[in-house]
């Protein structure tokens, strides 16, 4: 219901409202620039923390402990095979140097360690021919000293022979898995053949057999080169196993220790939470008026649990004993203040009514007299003054009052008609201005299209709220006053009532200059005064917003204030916002 159209133009409530609704990320962008950045994210809690420190250090440590124990197991593994290749080539050799005057000879691929048939010997007396890539019979030859007693299964040997200025002989076997003799073919032992002599043990990997440990030495007797290898197949699996072991192991004891981390570190900082919840309880009260008492303290068990909680929890028992006494005093010394003012404003009213009252009979009295002009003049100043005074008087007899927690009267109060009276004698003070009432509480609801729906038996429920009238007509008329004394001629002000769930909003809004921020910060003291733009024109005491906002509070409600001034887009104004909770008509 609106009893003058809406003026044109978008408000700051809309605009916010668009800011929430929109998804457009341009749009949400230019929001968060006028509203404000967004909140940071919370920063880690110190339980994380410290469980994630300990998990990573444990971590650490025990890849530290599994690569040392894994390198010196390699190490070992490596002098052992080292060992064994060594005597596998002495074998191997002292196998090559005897067999020649005892017939024997290597085995074909196809025979068994076990069993040596005889071997083809030259007129030397040599075991095999340098010359001869089989033993006569189609069978390959075998490098001699392969089948040593002794020679465990891996084992490879490749001899060059010396003797011949062709193209020296090679001869090259192995031992496989099933303890059988294989020959090694040329493509294997070509990258062995480039190995040089006397310099010790050396790793290499050989086509499909794998990394060998293998020893290339210059037989001086025969003139051969002589290359003996160790497979480190077995080692390396030896090597994965204890790695494979070692990552089960850190990670059971990984999940081991976050959970008797998370317990220990839950059990060391319990006391710390209860020190700070503490301190947030304490943060929550209302410690700016009235009587507080802060009651809560650490006790004494968190206080002996640890030294560093005992250190923080002591400072925090001496901070708010020493604020529980500042409190205790603030109290008593706003206790004498308001008794005082309460009692001069209830003894001045005498005074002041009989000043007042005597002016009032001179001037009725000595109408017919002829009295000077300066002392009528000095009449009327003196009862004028005296009316300001007592109002002045009574605001601070009310404020004291209501400071003292003195209920107000309670009744049913319709809105609707004390908006109607007010924004009447706001209209008759202020012809100047423009002036605009919305009963938005007694529109019908708002249908899909965001239209008002027309309903024809819709009786809208009436806006009541419990409290004192004469102190809520108090509150309408000061925000109305502060909105016609403080706006040019021709400003327009709009009074709005509207239902929002179980309350119910009162906004008086301008189109004025607007606020300083310095002054809206401070406009709800007590004498309180704007600057030049908002200077004493009026002879306010500077108590107008003070009691409004002392007596909504005393209603449940609260009273908020929203200015703009001078904005890059041209909006500017200032709206007052009442909410009080709604009463309970059924």
């Amino acid at each position: 219901m609106r009893l003058f159209p809406p003026r044109p133009g978008r408000k700051d409530s809309e605009h916010s409202k668009d800011c929430k609704d929109s998804k457009d990320s341009e749009h949400n962008k230019g929001c968060e620039d006028s509203e404000g950045t967004a909140p940071q994210r919370s920063p880690r809690s110190l339980r994380a923390r410290l469980a994630a420190g300990t998990l990573g250090i444990m971590l650490v440590v025990a890849a530290l402990m599994g690569a040392v124990s894994t390198l010196t197991l390699r190490h070992t593994l490596m002098d052992r095979l080292d060992d064994q290749l060594i005597a596998a080539s002495e074998r191997a050799a002292n196998r090559r140097h005897g067999g020649a005057h005892d017939g024997k000879t290597p085995q074909s691929s196809c025979s068994s360690p076990t069993s040596t048939p005889p071997a083809h010997q030259d007129d030397a007396g040599n075991a095999g021919d340098a010359d001869n890539a089989d033993g006569g019979d189609g069978e390959p030859r075998l490098p001699p000293g392969l089948d040593a007693a002794g020679q465990p299964t891996g084992t490879l040997s490749v001899i060059v022979s010396g003797k011949t200025d062709s193209e020296p002989a090679v001869r090259a076997g192995y031992i496989d898995e099933q303890g059988s003799y294989q020959t090694l073919a040329a493509t294997d032992y070509q990258d062995l053949l480039a190995l040089p002599t006397g310099q010790g043990p050396t790793t290499v990997r050989i086509g499909g057999l794998g990394d060998y440990r293998v020893l290339a030495i210059h037989d001086n007797d025969s003139g051969d080169l002589v290359i003996t290898g160790l497979s480190m197949k077995a080692d390396n699996a030896l090597v994965r196993t204890q790695l494979l072991i070692e990552g089960f192991i850190a990670l059971g004891g990984a999940v081991v220790a976050a959970l008797a981390g998370r317990a220990m570190v839950r059990s060391s900082l319990a006391p710390l939470e209860r020190v700070a919840a503490t301190a947030k309880h304490v943060a929550s009260q209302p410690l700016e008026r009235g009587e507080v008492s802060i009651n809560e303290r650490v006790t004494e068990a968190d206080l002996a649990s640890s030294q560093e909680v005992g250190q923080v929890g002591g400072a925090l028992n001496t901070l708010l004993n020493h604020v529980d006494a500042a409190l205790a005093v603030r109290h008593r010394s706003e206790t004498q203040v308001r008794q005082f003012v309460a009692d001069a404003s209830h003894e001045l009213r005498t005074p002041l009514a009989s000043i007042r009252g005597y002016t009032e009979l001179i001037a009725r009295e000595g109408a017919d007299a002829d009295l000077p002009e300066r002392a009528t003049h000095a009449l009327g100043r003196v009862h004028s003054e005296s009316v300001r005074m007592t109002a002045l008087v009574e605001d601070l007899l009310l404020l004291a009052r209501l400071d003292a927690g003195r209920e107000l009267r309670r009744e049913e109060v319709d809105l609707v008609g004390l908006l109607v009276d007010t924004v009447a004698d706001a209209r008759a003070a202020g012809p100047d201005h423009e002036w605009a009432l919305e009963l938005t509480a007694l529109e019908p609801p708002a249908g899909p299209a965001g239209e008002l729906s027309e309903v024809e038996d819709f009786e809208p429920e009436p806006p009541l709220v419990m409290g004192d009238e004469a102190r809520l007509r108090q509150v309408l008329v000061n925000l109305l006053a502060n909105a016609r004394v403080h706006t040019p001629a021709g400003s327009r002000v709009t009074t709005t009532l509207k239902r929002s769930g179980a309350t119910l909003v009162i906004t008086v809004a301008d189109d004025g200059p607007g606020i300083d921020p310095q002054v809206r910060e401070r406009l709800f003291e007590r004498f309180a005064r704007g600057d030049s733009s908002r200077g004493r024109r009026t002879g306010s005491t500077g108590l107008g917003m003070s009691i409004a906002l002392a007596i909504v509070r005393s209603h449940g409600g609260t009273l908020t204030v929203d200015s703009r001034q001078g904005r890059a887009d041209g909006e500017h104004g200032t709206t007052f916002t009442v909410t009080l909770p709604a009463a309970d008509v059924n």
